[in-house]
């Protein structure tokens, strides 16, 4: 038979595992986001992640609706959080939940990998443009000027990364260019002497 877990004996195993892998867990963490407001039984609020284990024993089924929970995992499937909900309908055991949450914090661990591989892409991507990216973009403050007013806020600028490419020097050809012939000239109209006495 199954060593079933209480809900207490979940979280304390599922708050180890994240923390072994690096989450900073806070226990019995108000949750209120997307229009969803529940008390999620760990959650690193810095990485966002965390779990929730939904028992009767706390009444977690009304804490967090279907329709809460679907909210939830639209946001997870965009990447902007990584909740694990465990639901006690079929019973666990400390095994059967480790794998679980492993499994899950692997995906976890490659989705954020493949996010940051993502953004270094762009950025080498910009880069090679000749865009500066968001965080190479350094906004100065400018000093007033005579013709910037006292009421006005200051301007900024933005500082953008410009890529120098080597010039490449052609070698020049041996051959001469060639010169175009000159038109041949009309010959000069010749004038009628004038007469003395007219």
């Amino acid at each position: 038979m199954l060593d079933t877990l209480s809900e207490t004996e979940g979280c304390g195993l599922l708050a180890r595992l994240f923390r072994a892998r690096g989450y900073s867990i806070q226990r019995n963490v108000l949750f209120q986001e997307y229009g969803v407001s529940f008390h999620a039984d760990g959650w690193d609020p810095h990485a966002r992640v965390g779990f929730e284990f939904l028992t009767s024993e706390d009444e977690d089924h009304d804490d967090l609706t279907l329709e809460e929970y679907k909210t939830l995992n639209m946001a997870q499937q965009r990447g902007e959080l990584s909740l694990f909900v465990i639901d006690e309908v079929e019973p666990l055991s400390a095994q059967a939940l480790a794998k679980e949450a492993n499994e899950f914090l692997d995906e976890v661990a490659e989705a954020a990998q493949a996010r940051r591989l993502a953004a270094a892409r762009r950025s080498k991507a910009a880069l090679a443009r000749g865009v500066a990216t968001p965080k190479e973009a350094v906004a100065k403050p400018v000093t007033k000027s005579a013709k910037q007013g006292a009421g006005r806020p200051p301007r900024t600028t933005v500082k953008k990364t410009v890529k120098k490419v080597a010039a490449v020097k052609k070698s020049a050809t041996k051959k001469a260019a060639a010169k175009k012939p000159m038109p041949a000239k009309k010959p000069a109209a010749m004038k009628k002497p004038r007469r003395a006495g007219r």
